[in-house]
């Protein structure tokens, strides 16, 4: 299955060299099978394309480490450290301090650390996007149905969510994606998941506690 998402992408990107919505899922699904050379290659593009995407700097970084460029790693982690904290993408910026932390680098200060300020917007009482680390406008309905929707209500705010929707019209519109096709729509809810911060091991503790609640 992943060998043909990589013959897909790689077709995509070479169709459209522009389009770093390819070459970040290419990257992306090149690491998944371990060619973290090549993996690393892509992402670099991506980055060329899309400097601000705090996801790509993330898995770049990951993908040299992987190839044993530990140098090229720590710079382009360190960047990417800078354009998570920039942005207030939080998750990104944990993953990437965690990552400059395996081969022996620390992160990079910033003037205002995220959680700090978080903790201090929610102990006034605001509503705090755990994404973002910002506050923001909490939904009043999920945005679907199922344990995945209800922690999205509870977790991230309107203004993120809405940033997703354009971005995921993006990747629907330039992965020519087709939801009658249930691997399109996984593929969808793949870039969803990773642009709001989930990674497979949240998904299956949110799964998990909604399935221990519904047996109580």
């Amino acid at each position: 299955m992943n060998e043909d998402r990589i013959a897909n992408f790689e077709r995509m990107a070479q169709a459209d060299p522009t389009n770093e919505m390819a070459h970040f899922s290419l990257g992306n699904a090149y690491l998944q099978a371990g060619r973290h050379a090549e993996a690393a290659q892509s992402l670099e593009r991506c980055l060329s394309i899309a400097p601000e995407m705090s996801k790509a700097w993330q898995l770049c970084g990951q993908a040299q480490i992987g190839a044993g460029w530990a140098d090229k790693a720590a710079a382009t982690l360190m960047k990417g450290f800078e354009v998570a904290a920039s942005k207030g993408d939080r998750m990104p910026q944990q993953a990437i301090g965690d990552l400059l932390r395996s081969i022996g680098r620390e992160p990079p200060k910033v003037e205002k650390p995220v959680d700090e300020a978080a903790e201090a917007l929610r102990a006034s009482g605001a509503f705090v996007c755990q994404r973002t680390g910002r506050p923001g406008t909490r939904m009043e309905h999920p945005p679907f149905r199922g344990p995945v929707g209800a922690w999205i209500q509870e977790n991230i705010s309107a203004e993120t969510w809405k940033a997703w929707i354009g971005q995921g019209t993006k990747v629907i519109n330039e992965l020519r994606l087709d939801f009658s096709r249930d691997r399109d729509q996984e593929v969808y809810d793949q870039h969803m998941h990773e642009f709001l911060g989930l990674d497979p091991e949240a998904l299956v503790r949110i799964r998990g506690a909604a399935t221990a609640g519904q047996g109580r």
